[in-house]
């Protein structure tokens, strides 16, 4: 059976809190053949991880790689997930923006229209600041 895997179910798995809910969501992952990871989802464990339970920005992206690569997670379009936590890492700039900057390499648009300044940072795409 193939099912949607929400971040509750992932976030007791990686925390192991509460511990049964924890020990289910373990068992449960292990046993599954088919879930499927999306990126909201993703973007949802990153922010309770780090907002929550306060887990360090590379410890947080290799928890979520690590999720990825279980062998019954499929994610829509694992290699811009996977670029977007590389960004995330190396940059060190919230997820969010990690991940349009991420869709902007990938799709070939180059550009991310925005505010926040620390999408500079990638060097990969332009930043174009809205101006009156």
């Amino acid at each position: 059976m193939s099912a949607f895997v929400d971040s509750n179910v992932l976030i007791r798995h990686l925390t192991g809190d509460p511990p049964e809910q924890a020990k289910r969501a373990t068992e449960f992952l292990r046993g599954s053949e088919s879930l499927i990871l999306v990126d909201l989802v993703a973007a949802e464990v990153v922010y309770v991880l780090e907002s929550v339970y306060e887990v360090e920005r590379e410890r947080l992206a290799e928890l979520v790689r690590a999720i990825v690569g279980f062998p019954a997670v499929a994610v829509p379009d694992e290699a811009l997930l996977l670029r977007a936590f590389e960004i995330y890492e190396q940059y060190r700039i919230h997820f969010a923006e990690s991940y349009l900057a991420a869709c902007a390499e990938v799709s070939g648009v180059g550009v991310v229209a925005s505010f926040d300044r620390a999408i500079d940072r990638v060097p990969t795409i332009r930043r174009l600041e809205p101006s009156a």
